[in-house]
């Protein structure tokens, strides 16, 4: 039996799961740099994808968004997306360094 090549394997892979935790942190974060500014969904997919094209890179970002909408981190109306109380009071508290 040979050794599988350098990246044949799917144990090199980051996890699903762990892609889309690292996707929800790029635009948590994303949002709450730029509080209290208010954006768009595509405004923020366009600052998180540095002005992509790429429609995957682009549906990425739009589900992070949602699935933080669905936890309770980021309120969506009217198109804006806005971190919630919730979301704010985190930062606050890993911006005191605990």
């Amino acid at each position: 039996m040979h050794p599988k090549p350098r990246g044949a394997g799917e144990d090199e892979r980051a996890p699903t799961a762990a892609l889309d935790l690292r996707d929800q942190g790029v635009v948590l974060i994303q949002v709450l740099t730029l509080h209290p500014a208010h954006l768009r969904l595509t405004e923020l997919v366009r600052e998180v994808t540095a002005g992509s094209a790429d429609f995957a890179d682009a549906d990425r970002f739009e589900r992070a968004a949602r699935d933080l909408v669905a936890v309770g981190l980021l309120f969506e109306s009217a198109e804006l997306v806005l971190p919630t109380r919730a979301a704010l009071h985190f930062n606050e508290i890993v911006a005191v360094g605990v």
